[in-house]
């Protein structure tokens, strides 16, 4: 099972997102994450999506995907073409003996704490999945109290834009 992210430039109008998340439960399909937001231009929104599967299951999405009303663009983002990125804040227990981890981990990983009280930290980190997740996986032995994610946002490198000729 291999992870794809797919670009999907909708119409900025009201009830699209819900036609595109049925889609993939009537299908059976599981969204690791999803990211939406309007593009610059204020009439289309583009929706992330990151989910597990083989070629089959991806040409399967892509086609259900094109076939919705309000659908532009599908793309698959294809890693060696495409920047991604993920956010994550993530609240620490703060405590005198792991306080100096905690503020080495966030220099290594350069992070940043957003919020510091006696006995919180609050640190935002972003940077691709695996980052975020090594981050997670050294500071969880030191208390981890509340967590975050904004899912991936992807976008193509270069002269490549979402309704260029390579889409699906």
């Amino acid at each position: 099972m291999e992870r794809y992210v797919i670009g999907i430039l909708v119409d900025n109008q009201p009830g699209i997102l819900t036609r595109v998340a049925s889609m993939f439960n009537r299908r059976g399909f599981n969204i690791d994450c999803l990211s939406v937001s309007e593009t610059e231009d204020p009439r289309y929104s583009r929706i992330t999506i990151a989910l597990h599967g083989d070629d089959s299951v991806r040409t399967q999405i892509v086609r259900q995907l094109r076939k919705l009303y309000n659908v532009q663009e599908v793309k698959v983002m294809e890693r060696d073409v495409t920047v991604s990125r993920e956010l994550a804040l993530i609240k620490l227990r703060n405590s005198p003996e792991t306080r100096q981890e905690i503020l080495s981990a966030v220099d290594i990983f350069r992070s940043k704490i957003v919020d510091f009280s006696p006995n919180t930290l609050c640190v935002e980190i972003t940077g691709e999945t695996s980052k975020i997740e090594a981050f997670i996986a050294l500071v969880e032995p030191l208390g981890i109290l509340e967590m975050c994610r904004t899912g991936v946002v992807a976008i193509e490198r270069g002269c490549h834009y979402l309704n260029s000729e390579t889409s699906l």
